[in-house]
């Protein structure tokens, strides 16, 4: 038995051996005393486990939340008094009420909104804090409206709380009021996903009121209320991430995290691709992945709306994206009739000779 735990039961059997003999329910029998001491102390015992598992910035957040509701509670108490007659049986019992419906919420609210205090600003004694930047992440406009971002909060990558600006939010409805109806379908996806985001339960949202009226772009609010809570930005806007990234803000780039999980090829490996246009240069044909990596092969021109085998020869990582570049020889792989409309299949395996690879294409890889 651990140290603590000892303590813990030591605590719950002082707590009822006290309700046993000092019998503070004086009109029932001294072992139901007993009983309610230990129901009381096994409380506390639970409180204080649970209290463990609270954050500083909620414990600070509840503790000034609360204080301010018995501070307001007591002012109301003072009209109420004066306004009623003072032997009013009313009176104490409204008085209680509003003392505990104040302060439990103020306890409430203040723990919500806890995780947005910055106390890291205070150093001192919570300048341990700083370990624990990053907490929560900024969306912006386009990533919401992007809506892969709700996707990646399903699978439960995304930790910590998502702070929405009320900046944001403005934005995102003026797009979804546009008179062009393709920014306000845009915009009403947005909302949509924000809708979707906060049914999650396993996500902590929070609408940020912070707003800096002297700064007039919604990026550079963005990487100010980022620099204030020391935190992240999420987003998919190619600009703001550099300009983020020129500030000192780290960002969240999902356009980054999506070609970081595109299918990994090497050159000489086989694939089998759909031909979908003709290439800029002679005799090239152009294929598409799945997931939108294109595909330039070589000596494919007549092969256009058909599917085919073909040698991966080269792959080109670009900040757009990944490219990559194959040879198709009619001599050796083969040519399937069978046209793909809407998505596109893709085999690859590193030799489809190997044994143990059940399935495989019928191709021979090019050596040239």
């Amino acid at each position: 038995m651990s140290d603590l735990l000892f303590i813990r039961v030591l605590f719950v059997v002082v707590i009822a051996a006290a309700a046993f003999f000092l019998k503070p329910v004086a009109v029932v029998d001294p072992w139901v005393n007993g009983a309610l001491g230990l129901l009381v102390g096994g409380g506390i015992v639970y409180f204080e486990i649970r209290l463990k598992e609270v954050s500083l910035k909620r414990l600070i957040g509840a503790a000034a939340g609360s204080t301010l509701g018995i501070l307001g509670a007591f002012l109301i108490s003072l009209v109420v008094s004066r306004a009623a007659p003072s032997n009013h049986a009313s009176v104490p019992f409204i008085q209680v009420g509003l003392l505990l419906w104040m302060t439990y919420v103020g306890l409430v609210v203040g723990a919500s909104k806890g995780d947005m205090l910055n106390l890291s600003a205070l150093g001192g004694l919570f300048g341990g804090e700083k370990s624990a930047k990053h907490q929560f992440k900024i969306l912006d406009t386009s990533v919401i409206i992007d809506g892969r971002i709700a996707d990646i909060a399903e699978t439960g990558f995304l930790d910590g709380t998502l702070v929405i600006p009320q900046f944001v939010l403005r934005e995102l409805q003026l797009v979804a009021d546009s008179a062009d109806s393709m920014k306000r379908n845009r915009g009403r996806r947005g909302l949509d996903i924000l809708q979707r985001i906060q049914k999650m339960l396993q996500l902590n949202i929070q609408i940020l009121e912070d707003d800096f009226p002297n700064v007039r772009e919604v990026d550079m609010k963005l990487i100010e209320l980022a620099k204030v809570y020391n935190c992240k930005i999420v987003t998919n806007d190619f600009n703001l991430n550099k300009v983020a990234q020129l500030h000192g803000v780290e960002v969240l780039n999902i356009n980054e995290l999506a070609n970081a999980l595109k299918p990994i090829v090497l050159p000489g490996e086989a694939m089998r691709v759909f031909i979908l246009k003709e290439g800029k240069e002679y005799n090239q044909g152009v294929a598409y992945l799945d997931d939108g990596t294109m595909v330039v092969v070589d000596n494919a021109k007549k092969m256009i709306s058909k599917t085919i085998d073909i040698t991966v020869t080269s792959v080109l990582q670009t900040t757009a994206g990944k490219m990559i570049f194959g040879r198709f020889d009619e001599r050796v792989h083969g040519v399937h009739e069978k046209v793909h409309t809407e998505k596109h299949d893709r085999v690859a395996t590193r030799d489809p000779h190997q044994p143990g690879q059940p399935g495989s294409p019928a191709v021979t890889t090019n050596t040239q």
